[in-house]
């Protein structure tokens, strides 16, 4: 095991998923990497006011969030699986969240592109993990549970890939239960991976209906990634505080919570022995299913299965079995 400690510069950025590059560096199955980030739009400062750009952006390369990477995994071949550990996520001391104005979808059918952008100032606590704004003259105040909104793939060998849309190799995934101690779980879908990192988030609600969250440069994010070679994957799923969590990506919001139901299926067979039918009907009792986010272009749904809802009584089935 190796600790990578990367230091935020120009060469350690980079605005899309793409193999087309020299990795930043190349990490062993169970490597750890410890790093900042700059905000999704590239900025940094100690406040809002003071925040600035000092990163030159390539025309191709760098028209998306800011991420750090690529990182070449390995051993790491198509098919096999990544795990990704969150073990601590540390955010900067501003954020900023914007609303109205912009063109988008529900902009528009709530009539807030009549207004003029109102973008929220707020301060970040990490220490109390509580972030203040002002709107007018009253103060208001949040609870942090900050995560990292986009960590993915490039889906293809070649080409230049956004990080705009979620993928069922990663990306802008927006789950706000990806915070420290959850383990997300992607398939590989390129040899090396080339995965990357960014686009901190200091506190989000499901759906990040604004289109942003609490958009914030991150102090310090440390993960564990591993390999994992006998797991194969056709969508991501997670393991967090909150519970098991399996996704589902599409234009569609039924399409994407047939993905997530349908990972959440499978998962529950894993874990329980269950065939489809019995862990939906099991599922309907416990499954919370959320819409992750409705502003990526494709949005996410994830499915819920909280850890300790399902108890099964062993004790009760071996005494069925002896009579």
């Amino acid at each position: 095991m190796a600790v990578h400690e990367i230091r935020l510069s120009q060469n350690s950025l980079i605005g899309c998923f793409t193999t087309e590059v020299s990795p930043l560096a190349t990490i062993a199955s169970g490597d750890i990497i410890r790093f900042q980030t700059p905000d999704a739009a590239w900025g940094q400062g100690v406040t809002y006011p003071d925040r600035f750009k000092p990163y030159a952006r390539r025309e191709q390369l760098d028209g998306g969030h800011a991420l750090i990477g690529p990182f070449c995994m390995e051993h790491a071949k198509r098919g096999m699986t990544l795990a990704i550990t969150f073990n601590r996520i540390i955010p900067g001391r501003y954020g900023f969240t914007a609303a109205g104005h912009y063109p988008n979808w529900q902009n528009r059918q709530l009539h807030l592109t009549d207004f003029d952008e109102l973008v929220l100032d707020w301060t970040l606590d990490p220490e109390a993990m509580t972030g203040s704004t002002r709107i007018r003259d009253r103060d208001f105040s949040v609870k942090l549970s900050p995560f990292m909104g986009v960590i993915g793939m490039p889906p293809e060998s070649t080409g230049i890939h956004s990080t705009w849309p979620p993928r069922w190799c990663g990306g802008n995934i927006d789950c706000k239960e990806l915070v420290s101690g959850s383990t997300l779980y992607l398939p590989v879908p390129v040899d090396g991976a080339y995965f990357a990192i960014g686009d901190g988030h200091a506190a989000q609600g499901d759906g990040e209906a604004s289109c942003q969250a609490i958009e914030c440069p991150m102090d310090e994010v440390e993960i564990t990634v591993d390999l994992l070679p006998g797991m194969s994957l056709i969508r991501p799923r997670a393991n967090t505080p909150a519970g098991w969590i399996t996704f589902g990506f599409h234009e569609d919001l039924n399409e994407a919570t047939v993905q997530a139901l349908d990972g959440m299926l499978n998962l529950m067979g894993e874990l329980y022995g269950l065939n489809r039918v019995e862990a939906m009907a099991l599922g309907s009792s416990v499954i919370d299913i959320r819409v992750t986010q409705i502003v990526n272009g494709v949005k996410g749904v994830h499915a819920c299965l909280p850890h300790g809802a399902l108890k099964v009584d062993t004790k009760a089935s071996l005494r069925r079995e002896r009579l």
